[in-house]
Parts: structure tokens; sequence; C-alpha cells
């Protein structure tokens, strides 16, 4: 399938549940034994919004907090806050453009825990945001258990994010991630003591950030940086700018005016 050209705007959500929808109704034709699956995941739901709420309860869900209470308190967010669908819409499509397993939307909204973590966390920050924090923690911790995806849910992240992979991804209480940034596994971002204070990193758009980086304290990650996989990094880095190492130190020429989107982790 061609791939959608999508601005963040209001409208993105429906080319991506057409296609989704066309997708699940192939695919329950293809695999019957996935038929029913598909149908009660996709094909039967009346919207993107509905989809995604009814995924993420099912998945999340408790003995003591049911999937029937979390669809209702999840649906209720994202009527409250239709730009978290938006959000979802754009990492779903960042998924797909720039991760080469990816084939399908249908692929990655049921089985890319990265993509489920983080529309995990996005309620999760909601809901801490609405004062609703022990809740939000309790999100937090399924997602870790669930996903071995750690996102404090104050941290705040922008839309078109794509966690490769998404295992051990650690990220602290006031870090920031701006939009359409892809971080890869393993990566920390982390403060340096226990300073209770602004002490995590911030991160500007269209970041790389390669497997197994640490990006430690309230430095600032310039737009377009790459950031080498199993650095450590400890001072700010400036925009277009690689750095590798540990401590990482700059290497190579200047970036390209979207790694996040290239996905290229080499340098001369």
């Amino acid at each position: 399938m061609a791939k959608l050209n999508l601005a963040p705007t209001s409208g993105i959500v429906e080319p991506i549940w057409t296609a989704l929808q066309a997708e699940a109704a192939r695919e329950a034709a293809n695999e019957r034994v996935l038929s029913s699956l598909l149908h009660t995941k996709i094909i039967d739901q009346e919207s993107f919004c509905n989809a995604l709420a009814s995924h993420l309860a099912e998945t999340l869900a408790t003995d003591d907090l049911t999937a029937l209470h979390l669809r209702k308190m999840i649906l209720d967010i994202y009527r409250a806050e239709p730009k978290l669908i938006d959000a979802a819409a754009l990492d779903l499509q960042a998924v797909y453009d720039r991760d080469p397993a990816c084939n399908t939307y249908l692929q990655c909204f049921l089985y890319f825990k990265g993509f489920t973590a983080l529309q995990t966390h996005r309620i999760a920050h909601a809901l801490y945001c609405a004062g609703r924090e022990l809740i939000a923690y309790h999100l937090q911790s399924r997602s870790s258990v669930l996903f071995a995806v750690d996102i404090n849910p104050a941290a705040k992240i922008g839309h078109g994010i794509m966690f490769d992979h998404a295992t051990g991804i650690v990220i602290g209480e006031t870090a920031v991630i701006g939009d359409d940034c892809s971080i890869l596994h393993n990566v920390t971002l982390g403060g340096t003591g226990n300073q209770d204070e602004d002490r995590h990193p911030k991160i500007g758009k269209r970041v790389l950030i390669g497997a197994g980086a640490k990006i430690l304290g309230n430095i600032k990650i310039g737009d377009m940086a790459r950031i080498a996989a199993g650095s450590v990094v400890l001072k700010p880095v400036p925009s277009q700018c690689t750095v590798a190492g540990i401590p990482a130190k700059p290497v190579g020429g200047k970036c390209c005016d979207n790694p996040a989107d290239a996905m290229n982790q080499t340098f001369e």
C-alpha cells in the first residue's frame, strides 16, 4: 500500500482509519483464524478513536481495573482532548514510514509495543495533568510490566514519534521530546542525581537517538541531531550535529534535515 502524505492537522485520522480497516478486512479473509479478532478490534469498530480506546483497554486491563472501566476512561479523555487521536495517527504513520519491518498499519496498531506503550503514556499524561496522579502512575506501571517501557506520566512527548523495538526505554519525569523523533530500544533520558527540580533532557524535533544511548541531565539536544548507539551524552548537542562515544563528542559532518526520518545511523 502506498504511504500516505499527512500533515499535523485535524484531517489526518480518517485516511489512516480507512487504510487500517481495508488492511483488516483483507487479512480477515486471508487469515481466517484471526477473523474474529480483526472484526472485534478493527472492522466492527465505529472509528479510529473507538478502536484505539478498546485496544488499549483490553491490553492494560487487570482484575482490579477492568477493560470496561478503562475503555470509558480513555474515551472520555479522547473526547476531551481530540489532539491525542491526531497524535496517535501521526505516531502510526511515523512507524509505517520509518521502520522497514512495518508492512501495514495493522501490524503496528496490533503488535508493535512501542506504539502501544506511547499511546498508554499519552493517556497517563492527560490523567496526570488533570490531577489524577495515582491512576496515571498505575498506567505507567502497567506499561513497564507489559512492554518494558517506563515513561514517567509527567514527561512531555510530541507527535510523530517512533519507538523502534522499544524494550528498555526509560524517560524521566521532567524530560521533553519534540515532534517527529525516532528513539531506538534501551534508550535512557535520565537525571544525574536525586535533586527534585528540572533534571532531565530536552530533545528537539526530528532527532534520532540510537540504541542504548544514555542522555543524562537537564541538557538540550538540538533539532535534527543524531545520537549514536551506545553513547553517553552529558553535554548539550547543537542542532544537526552527530555525537558518539563515552562521553559523547561531535563526529562526522552536518546531519541531514531529518535524521529521524532517514534512520541513517552511519557516519564518515
